[in-house]
């Protein structure tokens, strides 16, 4: 497995990622954001996990909105 030093998904998984977007953002705003039922309806992590595993381009857009926490998240400091 080569390193990848300039990914910041490298070695994150799934979880982390929801669980962080949770935190942040709340179930709410990511249901506003990524119109996916997992998200705006009785949202679970593992309900999402589930769907977000099996749809790629579900998980895409949760992984480009992590992508941009990261970013806001980096500006603050």
């Amino acid at each position: 497995m080569k390193s990848q030093p300039n990914n910041p998904l490298h070695g994150i998984k799934l979880e982390q990622i929801v669980m962080a977007l949770v935190k942040y953002y709340g179930w709410e705003y990511m249901g506003y954001s990524i119109n996916i039922r997992c998200f705006t309806h009785d949202p679970s992590i593992k309900s999402s996990l589930k769907f977000l595993r099996l749809t790629p381009w579900a998980r895409t857009k949760v992984e480009n909105m992590y992508l941009k926490m990261l970013k806001k998240q980096n500006n603050r400091d």
